[in-house]
């Protein structure tokens, strides 16, 4: 299946060309928009509360552990169910989650304990609903269109990235942190009405046959440890999650305490990344499919990790900026390149439980590397944290390149 890599090249809007994409498109970018609204006033808040870098990455782990935890069942799931009733129910529960951290905040009685619940209970919910959504894609767009519709879903993602913080930088300075979690509850409006107007075709939407649970842990496992390919792009996915992604918990320690910009400049920082991200998805989209995304996917590892080293120990906003939009540029490069592989290369019957297995290391790997950096911010500093980080990043990234070189001839 590999060989579909080198398929003709596809106009860099193909996907959009499928109503049920287009609708789930526009539906993500507003509610992701809301979404990295929440996340940039919930860092904010978290750190006025405590004035804490280890509640930072406390709170990045309550709001990830969920994903390590419960995202391989996520993946039976969506292997089990139709895609789009597990995302409709897991949006609406969501805007419940956002709603009312928004009426504690605005009422003045939130506490922290209050934030790590209703995090731990979101990742709970994104647990079950990201590996329906990453291969829901194949059934929105069809094989052709797949890697398109994969670089355009990302685009989405991050030009919300870069949008959402912005926003919200402006509106924590003008009317508070809870008109963000309140604009975010009122964003999933927008995904939830795209899911209810899809339509489907019987085959498209059929599950697979219900297996035992037990048996479909048992065969993915199996799949994925017999499969050198698959086994070598999670593992380097979680390199990247486990050293690389805990940056974002403590950019608002950098934003008010090193390069002293304040909550707008909180904004400016998430948005840089996001920015990198999205201009890296576009990229990719425009590209098409070329023939050696493993050179592709080595390139950007080692790219996100250098400028990750470089910003940690930044104390200029502009460098800091700049090396925030590499960090993005190089994320996006690295996981969307995996995801695209792996996705041409699994069995349709094994899609949901592979995206799990993704999941799992794209972002599940990110709470014990959230506790780990926080932890140790807290005893030798947030900047020499990071800087340990983001060093071990690197060396895993070259470590794994140079154990497996089969990643170039991918």
């Amino acid at each position: 299946m590999l060989s579909l890599l080198t398929m003709k090249y596809l106009h860099p809007f193909a996907a959009l060309r499928h109503r049920n994409f287009r609708l789930f498109w526009f539906g993500q970018i507003i509610s992701l928009s809301g979404t990295w609204m929440h996340q940039t006033a919930q860092g904010w808040l978290v750190y006025e509360l405590t004035n804490s870098p280890f509640f930072l990455g406390l709170a990045g782990t309550a709001a990830t552990s969920p994903i390590l935890l419960f995202t391989l069942a996520g993946g039976v799931i969506a292997d089990r169910h139709p895609k789009r009733i597990i995302m409709l129910t897991a949006h609406i529960a969501l805007m419940s989650f956002a709603l009312i951290l928004a009426v504690l905040t605005a009422s003045g009685v939130v506490t922290v304990w209050h934030i790590l619940i209703l995090a731990f209970l979101i990742g709970s919910v994104l647990a079950f609903e990201i590996p329906a959504r990453q291969s829901i894609i194949i059934e929105l767009v069809g094989k052709e269109d797949l890697l398109n519709g994969i670089a355009l879903n990302s685009t989405a993602f991050h030009g919300a990235r870069m949008i959402g913080p912005a926003i919200a930088g402006f509106v924590i300075g003008s009317v508070g942190m809870a008109s963000c979690f309140f604009l975010n509850g009122l964003s999933f409006l927008a995904i939830i009405a795209a899911l209810v107007k899809m339509r489907f075709g019987p085959v498209e939407t059929a599950p697979s046959p219900k297996a035992g649970i037990r048996k479909s842990f048992r065969e993915i496992i199996k799949y994925v440890r017999h499969n050198p390919t698959v086994y070598t792009l999670l593992i380097s996915v979680g390199i990247i999650s486990f050293f690389g992604f805990p940056y974002i918990s403590f950019l608002p320690v950098y934003a008010r305490d090193i390069l002293e910009t304040g909550a707008s400049g909180l904004g400016i920082l998430m948005g840089c990344a996001g920015a990198g991200a999205f201009t890296g998805a576009v990229g990719l989209a425009l590209k098409g499919n070329v023939s050696r995304r493993g050179i592709v996917m080595a390139i950007a590892g080692i790219t996100f990790s250098a400028a990750l080293l470089v910003f940690s120990l930044s104390r200029t906003v502009w460098i800091s900026y700049a090396m925030l939009f590499l960090v993005g540029a190089g994320a996006i490069n690295q996981i969307v390149t995996a995801n695209n592989l792996l996705q041409l290369t699994v069995p349709d019957e094994l899609r949901g439980r592979v995206m799990g297995f993704f999941t799992t290391m794209f972002l599940g790997m990110a709470p014990l590397g959230n506790f780990t950096v926080g932890a140790l911010a807290h005893y030798i500093g947030t900047q020499n944290a990071l800087l340990t980080s983001a060093s071990f990043c690197l060396l895993g990234t070259l470590l794994i390149l140079w154990r497996k070189p089969e990643i170039f001839r991918l």
